[in-house]
């Protein structure tokens, strides 16, 4: 049974990485500038804290929860604290990429965005999509991290912590709207495929080949259509 290696600061996450930190509770990694220092490349990882990852290349293979990651060059990864995710197929000479905004609930606790976290289901098990990005969408997403990089990189004083939380606070807004763009996209997509797939099926059954060659099965659709049969299938 593969070891769980437990992130429980920060700073845990970004030592793999050979990166510092520029907050104990909070930071915006460029995962270029670091190196992948583990030996084990193949890692069952417990977070304490909340990640969001801007994937570059889609080298590996990430398993949340129960399921594979849906996630790919450019797209946002989001963990939350207590979650498991295992790492696998990390290529030889593997060079990370990418951005990370990690955040403790400590730096979040009795402010209006630790009182709302659990409203962000994109953090949930449940969701295991990534947030597939447009090239607008990608810029406002480093906008956002500009901004908290910004504030990190100034000397602490009382208003540092409200203005870096509300900047992660309108970094997730964001999200919960380009996540509703995203599904309401697929879900435009969806129904032009159920259209054809009916189309199909009444000339199949007009056409009298229901009576020659019988009840036809779903790889005949998705052939007809240009899809696997698992995308009908889901």
């Amino acid at each position: 049974m593969k070891k769980i290696k437990d992130l429980v600061l920060v700073n845990d996450y970004c030592k793999g990485f050979n990166l510092s930190t520029l907050h104990p509770f909070v930071t915006i990694v460029d995962l270029s500038e670091g190196n992948l220092i583990a030996k084990d490349k193949t890692s069952l990882l417990r977070y304490h804290f909340y990640g969001v990852f801007l994937k570059q290349g889609d080298a590996c293979v990430i398993k949340y929860g129960r399921k594979n990651y849906d996630y790919q060059d450019g797209t946002l990864v989001f963990v939350a604290p207590g979650q498991l995710v295992n790492i696998t197929h990390i290529p030889e000479n593997y060079k990370p990429a990418g951005y990370a905004l990690l955040f403790h609930p400590d730096l979040i606790r009795g402010t209006n965005l630790g009182n709302n976290i659990d409203t962000y289901s994109f953090f949930s098990y449940e969701l295991n999509e990534a947030l597939h990005l447009s090239e607008r969408e990608r810029q406002i997403v480093l906008d956002c991290f500009d901004k908290i990089r910004f504030e990190l990189t100034q000397g602490i004083d009382k208003y540092s912590k409200s203005v870096i939380v509300s900047n992660i606070e309108l970094f997730l807004n964001y999200c919960t709207r380009f996540y509703g763009r995203q599904f309401i996209t697929r879900d435009l997509v969806n129904v032009g495929i159920i259209e054809k797939f009916e189309s199909s099926l009444n000339t199949y059954i007009l056409s009298g080949k229901i009576k020659e060659m019988g009840t036809p099965n779903v790889s005949y659709f998705a052939n007809e259509q240009h899809l696997s049969p698992n995308f009908l299938v889901i």
